[in-house]
This record gives structure tokens, sequence and C-alpha cells, in this order.
């Protein structure tokens, strides 16, 4: 099978799934589960993608292990998260603009669609792996991306495990955190997600095929500027006194050794 009916199926088969989370949210009366699911999203069109090649060399075993490694931990993490919390406030906002009539169908090309077409572009690199590989070896972009992956999934675990803990500590919860990872990267999490992106274009440069980094690029650009770093910031600016000096002397979005503390 050609390259565009996959990606063509692939697409119809994120819309059904994210279809189904849109029926699922309306009696929830939570769009916000779009967040659990996103990384199921990644799981099942990757699983797709690899069923749909023609022939699965080591390369695409490693690339389904660690999709499906990375996007079950996600889909995990943001459950026990969020289980006992109520919808998104941003969602909340606009459920309360629209009304109950009009807003269960305006989620769905607003949220769950908007998603599902993300996943389609972003998960390029994905199908590029397992449509173009041809050679049962690995070379060195594909260990380069190994190492990579790895490196992005740790900070981004470790990003999610940290404060977690942290926060378990009633008397922490107006202190800023500023050891492990956030000693030396504000969004630790987040540069974790972008790194662990970048494996998998490098994977797809293994296979010889170099356009799906763009979806990387696009990656970064989500996480710098709409959902990831720009947003939180606003937040923790507003919840932490001591956020501003935090901001000051440590590095945002790249791992670096902090400056002096600021009084």
């Amino acid at each position: 099978m050609s390259f565009v009916p996959v990606n063509s199926e692939g697409l119809i088969l994120i819309v059904i799934f994210f279809s189904f989370i849109w029926l699922l949210s309306i009696p929830l009366k939570n769009v916000g589960i779009v967040y659990i699911l996103w990384g199921i999203g990644f799981v099942l069109v990757n699983l797709f993608y690899f069923l749909s090649a023609e022939n699965n060399y080591l390369r695409n075993y490693i690339l389904l292990a660690l999709i499906s490694i990375w996007g079950l931990r996600l889909s995990i993490h943001v459950f026990l998260r969020n289980k006992r919390k109520e919808e998104d406030f941003r969602y909340g906002k606009f459920r309360k603009k629209f009304g109950p009539k009009k807003y269960w169908w305006f989620s769905f090309f607003q949220v769950f669609m908007l998603h599902g077409i993300l996943i389609w572009i972003i998960s390029a690199p994905l199908l590029a792996v397992h449509y173009y590989s041809k050679e049962p070896e690995l070379n060195y972009f594909d260990y380069l991306a190994i190492t990579i992956w790895c490196i992005g999934f740790i900070f981004e675990a470790g990003g999610d495990f940290q404060p977690a803990r942290f926060k378990s500590n009633p008397l922490d919860k107006v202190k800023v955190l500023r050891t492990g990872f956030w000693k030396y990267i504000r969004h630790p999490k987040y540069f974790g997600d972008a790194t662990v992106w970048w494996g998998y274009a490098f994977f797809s440069i293994a296979a010889a095929i170099y356009w799906p980094v763009i979806s990387a690029l696009i990656m970064i650009l989500l996480l710098l500027n709409v959902s990831g770093v720009a947003m939180l910031g606003k937040t923790l600016k507003l919840q932490k006194p001591d956020y501003k000096n935090y901001v000051n002397t440590t590095s945002s979005f790249f791992p670096w050794f902090p400056k002096k503390h600021i009084r």
C-alpha cells in the first residue's frame, strides 16, 4: 500500500477515535478527557502504521515499543493527576460562554478534531519510518535517535514525578520547586517531550526521509507558545510569589546551570 492511502486511513482512524472520546465527554461534561487520551492517540495511529507496513524491521519494532511506552505513560500520568479534578478552567469558560445547548457540538471541532488533526500531522515521522524503512540493520542515526529519546523520556517522566512528590507536602504548595531537574530548567517535562519527538525525527532520518523533522519543530512551537511553557508560566506567576525570582535565575526550556539567586 502506498504512503498517501495509509496516511489518509490514519486520519480516518484518528477522527473515529476522537469522535468516540467526544461522545464520551458529553455525559461526563468534561472535554478535558482529551488530555488523558492524547498519548493513546499516538499509540493507536502508530500501531496502525506499523501493521500497514509491507515489512517490519528492527527499527520499526523499536519505534513501536518507544511510542507505546511514551504514550501509555503519559496517558496514565494525566489520568491519575486529573481523575478527581473538575474540567479544565479554559474549557469551563467556553462552556459558560456558549451554553450547554451549543458547547456540546462546538467542542467537537474546537477540542477533539483539533487534537486529532495535530496528532495526524505530528505523527508524520512515525508513518515515514514504517513506510520507508528498507534495511534490516540499524545505522548511526538509529542509535542517536534512541539516545535522544532516552534523554527526553527521562526529563519528561522526571518532570512529572518530581513536582507530584513536591506537592504532596501541603507546606510546599506556595513554594517553588528548585531541586532535581527543576534546578536547571523551569519546564523539564516540556523539554523532555520536545526531545522525545526529535528522537522520532532522527528515526525518520535513519530511514533516509528528512521532511518529517517538520513535525518535531511543530511540537516545539506548540510547547513553547500554545499549550506548555507560555500557559504554565502565567499560572505560576499568580500562584507562587517567588516564581519571578525563579524565572530570573533558571533557564526556561533548555537545561543549564542556574544563575546566582537574586533577592
